[in-house]
């Protein structure tokens, strides 16, 4: 293998660590994290609450509760939820997504292997073909679908009736979803990013599971560079338990926390290598900005994708980039973790990246 494939597949596995999409092998070591009932789940509070009276009022009319919609961004519990809400009502769980469902008859095939009382549930709902979406009004409101057998003149539909079951659609990106969709859910709820004395919790439950030993400092260590995400501190709990492990007695302390998580490059905010190589690159090199996303995406050797999907998100909740008609900004906070002096005007007047802006 060349060197610089040894690199990108380093930088690759370096990125994964801060990524709140959860991969292969990963999916596994996450189930036996989740939380089973909702009395374990930490945070999140007033959606667990919310949820919790609408499942006991569901169990004590005997009837599927409402359809649930979750929608928040990646790796803050929408599965975990899903899975709750099934457990908690005692009833099987189907699980799929919305781009495996780009047929409406791939959803009648779902649909027509129901239970009563069963729950379905569809990730990222809002990637599901426009016909499946469709036949989806009428399974959740009148549970029944129409089957349509052959085509032309001689097409016919065929009724099938569907037991009461429950709905629960995940979405990143609920503005996506069309309106008679959405309000055809009975509860929605939006799951917020966490604070870190709840990711703290997280990782001393997490710790127990996997009989990782810790102090309370190195836990709270990990918790705060976790991006307010759980998946992201279980990922970072699991690696800085390997350098504990090879590199230390065994125990995660501050200090094992600190020289574990320096080595993967994940600072003390969270920041990754692409994070950092972002906000360098607008300061540096375009002075701040404004700059076009796919001229800084070039500038860090990345794909436009990567930077718009990946980095800056978490650098515009931290205040680091902002984004403004003209192109990307760096803001004052943006420079000083840089430690450099911000310009008095930031954006006005810095060159000519804008004039690349897509």
């Amino acid at each position: 293998m060349r060197d610089d494939d040894l690199d990108l597949a380093e930088e690759q596995h370096l990125r994964s660590l801060t990524a709140a999409e959860a991969e292969g092998d990963e999916r596994a070591v996450e189930a036996a994290l989740r939380p089973k009932s909702l009395d374990e789940v930490v945070g999140q509070t007033r959606v667990r609450e919310q949820l919790g009276l609408v499942l006991e009022a569901a169990r004590q009319r005997g009837r599927a509760p409402d359809h649930v919609l979750l929608s928040g961004p990646p790796g803050l519990g929408k599965t975990t939820l899903a899975m709750i809400i099934a457990a908690e009502m005692s009833a099987p769980l189907r699980l799929t997504s919305g781009p495996a469902i780009t047929h409406a008859g791939d959803l009648a095939a779902i649909l027509s292997g129901m239970n009563d009382g069963d729950v379905l549930f569809v990730d990222e709902i809002h990637r599901m073909s426009r016909p499946a979406e469709e036949m989806l009004y009428m399974a959740m409101e009148d549970f029944r679908v129409d089957v349509v057998i052959g085509k032309g003149p001689g097409a016919t539909a065929i009724p099938l009736e569907i037991p009461p079951f429950t709905l629960v659609g995940a979405t990143t990106r609920a503005g996506l979803l069309p309106g008679p969709l959405r309000d055809r859910f009975g509860f929605t709820g939006h799951l917020e990013f966490y604070e870190a004395h709840e990711l703290d919790r997280i990782v001393h439950r997490s710790a127990g599971l996997l009989g990782v030993e810790l102090t309370d400092e190195g836990a709270a260590e990990i918790a705060s560079r976790s991006r307010g995400t759980p998946r992201i501190a279980n990922r970072l709990l699991r690696r800085v338990r390997d350098f504990a492990q090879v590199r230390a007695d065994g125990v995660v302390t501050l200090p094992v926390s600190h020289a574990a998580l320096d080595l993967y490059e994940v600072d003390a905010l969270g920041l990754d290598r692409l994070d950092r190589a972002v906000i360098d690159a607008l300061c540096r090199r375009f002075g701040g900005g404004p700059v076009g996303v796919s001229t800084l995406a070039v500038a860090v050797g990345e794909e436009r994708e990567t930077v718009e999907e990946v980095a800056e998100p978490f650098l515009v909740r931290m205040g680091f980039l902002a984004r403004t008609p003209r192109g990307r900004i760096a803001t004052a906070a943006a420079w000083r973790h840089l430690g450099l002096p911000a310009p008095s005007t930031p954006g006005v007047g810095q060159g000519d990246a804008a004039l690349f802006e897509d």
